[in-house]
């Protein structure tokens, strides 16, 4: 019943009257461990299934009590409407975020569980919000004043952009539509949780005989090893590259894929079709042909055939160098293995057979780099290389309150102020989600007794040490590494007023960490913490360069390869027609015609059914190669100034990664690179010029 009433408090008092209503003194328990002080840390080690549920139904009567407050000012201004919106909000993302956060990381099942039910609570309370005739009445009044028109560029973007988010949630719709909104966004955000917890609680493990293990690297084998002789890997993002890349069975690394390709699929694929079905349906109830076309709105892009050209575009630049990569790839194949090149090349042998080029013809063996790169040096240099360019500081927690003993955390400071604060959490373990994030817990916002500080978590995958061998990771993994915490940098560097404008735009955000994956390819940096786990022996400078000669092989074929993930995507959420619904796994084959540089998709697997992105990021994908190339564009500043020149990064940090959504990106961009940006470098980071 408590649950009950604190919704029916929150849309009683956003469906009331003008009257005033009594504001109800509310207190957090003292002892909850999400009660604290302004940038003291969550209590994490003592979060319960309960503690999230008492601290969220708190912060909803809050923002009920901030709610009622606006709609009853008789005059809306900046000061009694908008910033009390800002504050109120802010508090309902935290709670959600948090919330979500211990649903993906949580080792208890009941804080999982409530972590998942309150975060779609807060969820449906943020469509309730956004969809409010009333309150948005009141923000409309004050963009209609004079006092609208005396505000800064900055305030009135801050304005506008709360007024289209409320128009894109559907404000404007006739009740009965709205109400068909609401309904659909519930059951959207219903069906991606179902997904989610699908696709991150199968067990899919391969077992595998000494035949079927030889080429694997000795130490997956040892991790892996079973009591009676043989291996059992489980398909997860930790093992793929070492499988896929190295096993010397064509049958092993087919039945991996199929396993890995099929996690969740039993229930997934349905899950997939309605939720395509009920993103149409409410894309087409905001007035537009397509999801996509509804979704874009606020994006860079803003309409699909702006993607459908930018992605069609690329197509057309790599595919001659993709076919090339193919022929590249049938001739290993041929002298390793002695197949026709007129064979076809199956999906599940590209990888292993460019690893096989790479250590024959460049003598890179990412096995072998592996051995460099033990995790915790990584870390100290991936931090001593921010810290340096960016001029803050990094101060680890001691004994900090965290939901798992692994879990690390950190204070960012400039100058002795304390800037953020992030955690990271880098290691499988059952019931966590499986993939690589930043996961946003806190925005940064002034508030009145001193500035919020940004939080972030950084939700890895990579593979753990044991007893015999630490944490080692591959050079592309090094690359996840920085990419991530280049977004958790992001967030540490927001410093605006307002907590809504710390996002900039989703299909731009992937930029401001793709460019820190750069600095990874600079034998100097590179080698100042790449030093073997036994020896200490630094990485020899000719096996980097190797790696440079090799950067671009199969180059084009993984460039197609992403466009083709941006295809389908944009197929299920732009060209979804009702009466002829998607067999999502026939897409597939019919994107990988389109494309006509080889057949990828391998039958009997359903790898929509564990691909995070059409999930929860549906119309996302592209944004990656659009953030690419504004991320090479940038980074042929600091190849002009230095890869470790202070001026350009804290230049980097305030003009682009403290913006948020102050400043429009290209604004931004062009200040900082003191032209307008172009593609050039993005295509020759393809090799491709």
């Amino acid at each position: 019943m408590k649950k009950l009433s604190v919704l029916l408090v929150l849309l009683s008092l956003m469906n009331c009257s003008e009257k005033e209503t009594e504001k109800v003194a509310i207190e957090l328990p003292t002892d909850n461990p999400f009660n604290v002080a302004l940038n003291e840390s969550f209590d994490y080690a003592n979060v319960t299934g309960e503690s999230i549920e008492t601290y969220v139904n708190y912060e909803i009567e809050r923002a009920a009590q901030t709610i009622e407050a606006i709609k009853n000012q008789s005059t809306p201004t900046l000061e009694n409407t908008f910033l009390p919106f800002d504050e109120g909000y802010n508090r309902l993302y935290q709670a959600n975020t948090n919330a979500f956060m211990l649903y993906w990381t949580s080792t208890d099942s009941i804080t999982r569980a409530k972590g998942i039910e309150y975060s779609q609570k807060v969820d449906s309370l943020n469509t309730a919000i956004t969809s409010d005739k009333a309150l948005f009445k009141q923000f409309e009044t004050f963009a209609a004043s004079e006092d609208y028109l005396k505000l800064n560029d900055r305030r009135k973007r801050f304005v506008d952009d709360i007024i289209d988010n409320f128009k894109q949630s559907g404000v404007n719709l006739p009740e009965n539509e709205l109400q068909q909104f609401k309904t659909l966004r519930a059951e959207i955000s219903e069906l991606t949780s179902q997904y989610s917890t699908n696709m991150n609680t199968a067990n899919s493990v391969l077992t595998l005989d000494e035949a079927g293990a030889i080429g694997l690297p000795e130490s997956l084998k040892g991790k892996y090893k079973t009591e009676n002789g043989t291996y059992a890997i489980p398909a997860q993002p930790s093992t793929r590259g070492p499988v896929m890349d190295n096993a010397t069975s064509s049958e092993t690394r087919k039945a991996y894929q199929m396993l890995y390709s099929n996690r969740g699929a039993d229930k997934n694929v349905e899950i997939l079709n309605k939720l395509i079905e009920k993103r149409h349906q409410l894309g087409q109830l905001m007035g537009h042909d397509s999801y996509a076309a509804y979704n874009l709105v606020p994006k860079m892009a803003e309409k699909p055939e702006t993607v459908w050209k930018f992605v069609n575009d690329l197509v057309a630049e790599s595919k001659q160098k993709a076919i090339q990569d193919i022929e590249v790839l049938k001739t290993a194949r041929q002298k390793i293995d002695g197949i026709s090149k007129d064979e076809v090349l199956n999906a599940w042998d590209l990888s292993y057979y460019k690893n096989q080029i790479l250590k024959t013809e460049y003598q890179v063996d990412a096995e072998k780099i592996r051995e460099y790169l033990p995790m915790d040096a990584c870390l100290s240099g991936m931090f001593e290389l921010y810290q340096e360019l960016l001029d803050v500081e990094f101060r680890k927690i001691e004994n900090a309150s965290v939901w798992h003993e692994d879990v690390l955390a950190y204070d960012v400071f400039e100058n002795d102020k304390l800037k953020g604060r992030f955690f990271l959490d880098l290691y499988p373990r059952p019931f966590k989600e499986s993939w690589f994030y930043a996961v946003p817990l806190s925005s940064g916002k002034l508030m009145e007794n001193g500035y919020e500080v940004p939080v972030s978590m950084m939700l890895g995958n990579f593979t753990k040490g044991t007893d015999k061998l630490p944490s080692m990771i591959t050079h592309n993994e090094l690359s996840t590494l920085f990419h991530e915490f280049g977004h958790i940098m992001d967030k540490m560097s927001y410093e605006g007023e307002y907590s809504l404008q710390s996002d900039t735009k989703s299909d731009f955000v992937e930029a401001m960490s793709q460019i820190f994956e750069n600095w990874i390819w600079d034998y100097d940096i590179l080698s100042s913490f790449a030093k073997h786990y036994e020896t200490g022996e630094v990485l020899p400078k000719e096996l980097f360069d190797n790696m440079v000669n090799a950067k671009n092989v199969s180059s084009g074929l993984s460039a197609q390869g992403s466009l083709r993930s941006c295809i389908y995507d944009m197929n299920l959420y732009d060209k979804y027609k009702p009466e002829q619904p998607f067999d999502t796994d026939q897409l597939w084959r019919d994107v990988d015609k389109q494309l006509g540089v080889m057949d990828w998709y391998i039958e009997g697997t359903h790898p929509q059914a564990c691909w995070i992105h059409i999930n929860t990021h549906p119309v996302y994908y592209y944004g990656y190669l659009w953030s690419e190339v504004y991320a090479q564009d940038m980074f042929t500043v600091f190849e002009k100034n230095g890869l470790r020149d202070k001026e350009t990064g804290v230049r980097y940090r305030k003009l682009i990664l403290a913006n948020g959504s102050q400043r429009t990106v290209d604004e931004a961009v062009e200040e900082f690179l003191g032209r307008p940006m172009n593609n050039k470098a993005y295509i020759k980071s393809l090799g491709l010029e």
